[in-house]
């Protein structure tokens, strides 16, 4: 809504980070689903691929100057959790329920 409001009242069109300024490995990241589903994902675990980088961290400064935007959800846990009761109600991409 805020980017919205940017939009409407004359702000140009800019790409903005979006985060927590906190990164998460891959496999905390499956752990952290792991424990919140209850499901135990089938996984193998591998090096890097050619061009990969080793670390990505959203630096979300400029959306909070522009927009005021300050991550609602800090922890990995209730984030996985927020987004995975999402998922059960059936909600589907596109949809308006």
């Amino acid at each position: 809504m805020a980017a919205l409001r940017y939009l409407e009242n004359g702000g140009e069109t800019t790409a903005l980070n979006l985060g927590t300024g906190r990164g998460y490995s891959v496999r905390e990241v499956v752990d952290a689903a792991a424990r919140v589903t209850g499901a135990v994902p089938d996984c193998r675990y591998v090096g890097r691929r050619p061009g990969d980088p080793p670390m990505l961290v959203a630096d979300a400064s400029a959306a909070r100057r522009v927009l005021g935007f300050q991550a609602k959800w800090t922890d990995l846990d209730a984030i996985i959790a927020s987004a995975w009761a999402w998922y059960r109600k059936g909600v589907k991409i596109g949809s308006t329920r």
